[in-house]
């Protein structure tokens, strides 16, 4: 047994399946987790951070494109 690094939830790991490299999947938080050692199990999690921030940047982006388009239009119509 682990714990996620992220929620702290027990992941069950048999220690005699799992390679070191191997990638598991939090079945809570769905937190990515590379086994950096066996026996005993040890795991880290894989930091998706940046590109979760790049994609909301993206996305506000495109947003504020949007909203500023719907103004010009507005102001065309007046």
């Amino acid at each position: 047994m682990v714990r996620c690094p992220k929620c702290a939830t027990e992941v069950d790991v048999d220690e005699d399946e799992v390679e070191e490299g191997e990638i598991l999947a939090c079945p809570e938080c769905e937190t990515e987790m590379e086994v950096v050692q066996i026996h005993p199990v040890k795991v880290n999690a894989i930091s998706d951070d940046e590109d979760e921030d790049d994609e909301d940047d993206e996305s506000e982006d495109g947003d504020e494109v949007d909203e500023d388009d719907d103004e010009e239009e507005d102001k065309e119509d007046t």
